[in-house]
């Protein structure tokens, strides 16, 4: 099972049982995010930060949010089976991915 873990500063033992580091891939920005599905295919699972810091211009870089919407309107995968967990520490951004992945899913398992 392919697992992805994004978030710009945590480790994996920060958030699940060290035991299972070897079996998640990191990236750390939005952009890694992208350019990782795009070359290794979508993940089983991914776990979400939302905030990921900012970018190299000091503006706010694109979040977790970000990288679901782009998962959902633009990378054309089929999510139906995606498993995810969303760590991030922003409850109002949390529940927005949360939202956004559950009813996207529940959506394409009814058509």
């Amino acid at each position: 099972m392919k697992k992805l873990f994004l978030d710009d500063i945590r480790t994996i033992d920060m958030i699940y049982d060290k035991s299972m580091e070897s079996e998640f891939d990191i990236v750390r920005t939005y952009d890694e995010f992208v350019g990782y599905i795009e070359k290794n295919g979508l993940p089983n699972y991914i776990s979400f930060d939302n905030d990921l810091g900012l970018a190299e211009d000091g503006t706010v870089a694109p979040d977790g949010l970000a990288a679901a919407k782009w998962l959902v309107y633009d990378s054309g995968f089929d999510l139906r089976d995606l498993e995810f967990n969303v760590h991030s520490a922003n409850p109002v951004a949390a529940e927005q991915i949360k939202g956004l992945l559950i009813n996207y899913i529940k959506y394409l398992k009814r058509i």
